[in-house]
């Protein structure tokens, strides 16, 4: 997988700063949230000598201060992870787009090779990049039109996974309700067989017996002192932290094809999930939707998952009146005999 992060390269005066400089408003006027990652071989220096925070800093402690409207984290080289690669898979679950000052002989696959002037050719030893600006070439229009195309891409990258949620408390159904059957199928192979198509693959996520035609999927246990759907929601981002998930839950029984590939459809560079709200209705369908990789950084900071639903990077989608059975929710048995049995035989 690539992630989205672009190295702005060049020798000393050939324009790094003043390039980077032109493309964070128009990156943050499109709603992203950038981070630039600058590299300075001479050391740095961010705090006066005598100030307090610089005194803590000195005195063995990671700092992070913060005024009005902003923050800013000084910490120490402990010589493990800090390396660039460490850096950016650490920040990128919190951003949309890394930016990179420098570092043009990293292994970065994505560069803009700035010139000094039109005799300052490229290095061969720089490996990964996509342009190569003279000067006179009018580089933040090139450079804009370029991550334009480029940042979508390498966005949509990111590997999506089915997770099916299983192992509530059941107790106005009286029994576990992934183990129903309706149909020739438990709702939980239904989940299963109607989410598949459209994921690399399937994990079930909980605690509870499986059945054994599901043998070969992977089971992933709940996060510990965490409750509810998140526990298992959770439990699905740290075991792959890069990937994307559709999660539903299994009390979920007509869910459809139609309505998995919808979801799948609103997918957009830069929303970080992607909640459905019913025809007339005003509270978010956190199941049976869509989760960016880098939601998982809010979902660690929830009680439920519905919690990061005011968050701007969520986008909250109406559902097609047709697909709206998809989100009916099951909890007792007199509910049972409203299920269409079709909905549980068929992909669509």
């Amino acid at each position: 997988m690539k992630l989205p992060v672009l190295g702005i390269c060049g020798y000393s005066g050939s324009g790094k700063t003043t390039l980077i400089e032109a493309l964070i408003p128009y990156l943050t006027s499109k709603g992203l949230r950038v981070l630039t990652i600058k590299h300075d071989v001479h050391g740095l220096n961010v705090d006066r000598p005598g100030k307090d925070s610089d005194r803590f800093f000195r005195a063995g402690s990671d700092v992070m201060a913060n005024g009005p409207g902003e923050g800013f984290v000084r910490r120490h080289d402990s010589g493990a992870g800090q390396d660039l690669d460490g850096i950016v898979r650490e920040m990128i679950r919190q951003y949309d787009l890394i930016l990179v000052e420098g570092h043009k002989f990293t292994s970065l696959p994505h560069k803009i090779w700035l010139r000094r002037n039109s005799s300052d050719r490229c290095p061969k030893e720089v490996t990964g990049v996509m342009c190569d600006l003279d000067r006179g070439a009018d580089r933040p229009a090139v450079a804009k039109k370029l991550i334009d195309s480029w940042f979508r891409k390498v966005w949509m990258s990111a590997p999506v996974y089915g997770g099916i949620l299983i192992g509530g408390e059941s107790r106005r159904m009286g029994k576990p309700k992934h183990l129903i059957r309706k149909g020739n199928r438990t709702w939980l192979e239904s989940a299963i067989v109607k989410v598949r198509p459209f994921v690399k693959d399937v994990v079930i996520l909980g605690k509870g017996m499986v059945p054994d035609k599901l043998r070969d999927c992977r089971v992933l246990p709940d996060v510990e002192g965490r409750r509810g759907p998140i526990a298992g929601m959770l439990s699905a981002m740290r075991w792959n932290p890069f990937a994307s998930w559709i999660f539903a839950a299994c009390d979920l029984p007509m869910i459809s094809g139609h309505a998995v590939k919808w979801l799948m459809s609103k997918r957009s560079a830069g929303v970080w999930a992607v909640m459905p709200v019913l025809p007339g209705k005003e509270t978010v369908e956190p199941l049976l939707a869509y989760y960016d990789f880098r939601a998982g950084s809010l979902l660690e900071n929830s009680v439920r998952p519905a919690d990061i639903a005011g968050n701007p990077r969520v986008a909250i989608l109406e559902t097609p009146p047709e697909l709206a059975s998809s989100w009916t929710n099951i909890n007792r048995p007199s509910d049972l005999e409203s299920i269409d049995d079709s909905s549980l035989r068929t992909t669509r």
